[in-house]
C-alpha cells in the first residue's frame, strides 16, 4: 500500500500541520513517510500545501508527480491541485468553501463541509483534524488505530498548545464516526 497525498489551503487552515500530523501517525503504525510542506509568502491568508507520502514499503523519492489524493481546503487549492490527481484519484474538496464541483470526471470526488464539522465539534479551528478523521474512516489500511493521532500530536504540537490535544481528538474521533460517501 502507497498513498500519495496533497494537502492543500491557505495559511492558517492547519494543511501543514495535518500533514505532520498524519505521517508521525502512520510511523506508529509501521508505516514508512515523507512530508514535504510548501508555504507561499504570507504567513496567513496565502498559500499553503503539503505532499504526504504514506507507505508499507521504502519511499524511493518523496516527490509526488500524480497524487492519489487531494484535500482541497478553498477553491484556489481545487483549481490548482485538482490536475495533480491520478485518473480514479480522490478529491476532497471543502463544500463550506468551495461552492463548485470540480471539473474533472475521471476521479473520485467528496465534497464535506469541513468548517461546518468543526464547528459542529466544538472547535471551529480544528478543520485540520476533520480532515485526519475523514481520511483515517476512508482509508483504514492507512492507519490501523486513528488512537495514533493521540501521541502524534503530543509530538507534533507546541508545549503551550497541547492543552488543545483533547478537543482535537475529539474533533478527529466526531470525524471519524461520521459515514462518507464518494461521487
Amino acid at each position: 500500500m502507497t498513498k500519495e497525498i496533497i494537502f492543500a489551503g491557505f495559511g492558517g487552515q492547519g494543511v501543514i500541520l495535518a500533514g505532520k500530523v498524519l505521517c508521525l501517525a502512520c510511523m506508529s503504525d509501521g508505516k514508512s513517510v515523507s512530508h514535504i510542506p510548501a508555504y507561499g509568502a504570507e504567513m496567513r491568508g496565502g498559500t499553503a500545501n503539503c505532499s504526504v507520502i504514506i507507505s508499507d514499503e521504502d519511499i524511493a523519492s518523496p516527490v509526488i508527480d500524480k497524487s492519489d489524493i487531494v484535500i482541497a481546503l478553498n477553491k484556489p487549492s481545487m483549481v490548482k491541485f485538482e490536475k495533480s490527481l491520478k485518473e480514479n484519484g480522490l478529491l476532497i474538496y471543502n463544500t463550506s468553501l468551495i461552492d463548485s464541483k470540480p471539473s474533472r470526471t475521471d476521479i473520485k470526488t467528496l465534497g464535506i463541509p469541513v468548517n461546518a464539522m468543526a464547528e459542529e465539534s466544538g472547535n471551529p479551528r480544528g478543520i485540520n483534524m476533520v480532515v485526519l478523521g475523514v481520511l483515517a474512516k476512508l482509508f483504514p489500511e492507512m492507519l490501523s488505530k486513528h488512537a495514533h493521532f493521540t501521541a502524534a500530536l503530543d509530538e507534533a504540537i507546541s508545549e503551550r498548545n497541547k492543552k488543545f490535544n483533547p478537543l482535537n481528538i475529539a474533533t478527529i474521533e466526531s470525524a471519524y464516526a461520521k459515514d462518507y460517501v464518494l461521487e
